[in-house]
């Protein structure tokens, strides 16, 4: 959990990386740029710079967003949504409470856990390998 202040997150985050990640807004979908990258490496919390996911369970989904099937063990922390009418599965980190995204389950894709970590590019950094 985080012990920052809004004022505190806002001297260290972009006003639009703040809007999603502490506000919980949504980037414009095909926007991102990690939407289309697939280089090796490992894509971590905007936030607090915490490993979140690896590109080996990063996939190509044609949401808009970057899609993964699984999170790096104990990296998340998962919270019922039910903004917009419907109930969705939010994720944030788990390190900083970041909101990261949605996850969609049984939507036909042929990954290992037919899962969609639904993810805004905001709210990832890359470390190449």
């Amino acid at each position: 959990m985080s012990n920052k202040t809004d004022s505190e997150w806002r001297a260290v985050l972009s006003p639009e990386q703040f809007r999603v990640l502490r506000e919980k807004g949504t980037e414009r979908p095909h926007t991102g740029k990690y939407n289309s990258t697939f280089d090796n490496g490992t894509y971590n919390c905007a936030g607090c710079d915490a490993p979140l996911y690896t590109s080996k369970a990063k996939f190509r989904s044609s949401c808009g967003w970057p899609a993964f099937y699984e999170a790096i063990p104990g990296a998340l922390k998962l919270n019922v949504d039910k903004t917009l009418g419907m109930t969705r599965t939010e994720m944030v980190c788990a390190n900083c409470d970041g909101h990261l995204g949605h996850i969609f389950k049984g939507e036909g894709y042929d990954t290992p856990t037919d899962e969609r970590h639904c993810v805004n590019s905001v709210s990832l950094s890359f470390k190449p390998e």
